[in-house]
């Protein structure tokens, strides 16, 4: 097995908790418009495939959506969110020991994530992930997204490795999709918002704690399951 030098992370759900912000931002987004707020663990359901679609996806849960009505509530939303995006955020324990760990040991890290560029820079720059990765990849107008494989290739190609050197680590069915259609191995963080359930050969790791201390250590097969 080629040694893995290069982990790619997906961020909301994977490092982040960034929920509670989305939907503060959603329920602002619906409020303007005399709709309801939705709770949590729907919301959650919602997350993984980009801000349009959520938005989409928050539309048709309280009453049905149209072009026009998508394209306003999309606009209320990123002006809440750009604004708003961090106050309820939080890193998941045990990610920055692992991303020291990483760095110490001389491995390549990069982001690769749907949500929006621009917030996903100014998300790790506030809350201190940005001096781990080299590489940020954010959605953006002419980029396919996850699961298409492109963004994943290229922050590998960004990153100079090459796919048998790389992991990609994610918390959801859209990043496991996008790990197979990039032929990378793919580890997955059972504590995200994984909202169906993965094939257990699929993923050369699943883990539910960052705190492990030899969570990074090289795996030796496949389907490794850690606490």
């Amino acid at each position: 097995m080629a040694a893995k030098t290069t982990f790619i992370f997906d961020l909301d759900g994977t490092l982040i908790h960034s929920a509670p912000d989305l939907q503060a931002a959603l329920n602002a987004a619906l409020q303007e418009i005399g709709r309801g707020p939705l709770d949590l663990s729907t919301v959650i359901t919602f997350v993984g495939n980009g801000v349009e679609k959520l938005v989409e996806r928050g539309l048709t849960a309280t009453g049905g959506s149209s072009p026009d009505l998508h394209r306003a509530t999309l606009e209320a939303f990123l002006q809440f969110y750009n604004e708003n995006g961090v106050a309820l955020t939080r890193i998941y324990d045990g990610v920055l020991d692992q991303l020291e760990r990483l760095t110490q040991a001389g491995k390549k890290l990069a982001i690769c994530t749907n949500k929006p560029h621009a917030p996903a820079r100014h998300i790790c720059e506030e809350l201190g992930l940005s001096r781990f990765f080299s590489v940020i990849i954010g959605a953006t107008a002419n980029q396919p997204k996850k699961p298409d494989p492109s963004s994943l290739q290229r922050a590998i190609r960004a990153l100079g490795s090459n796919r048998t050197e790389t992991i990609f680590v994610g918390d959801s069915a859209v990043d496991y999709r996008t790990a197979k259609a990039a032929h990378v191995d793919f580890w997955l963080y059972a504590g995200g918002y994984l909202n169906e359930e993965l094939p257990a050969e699929g993923c050369a790791r699943r883990f539910a704690d960052w705190r492990a201390p030899d969570l990074f250590l090289d795996p030796p097969t496949s389907g490794t399951e850690l606490a």
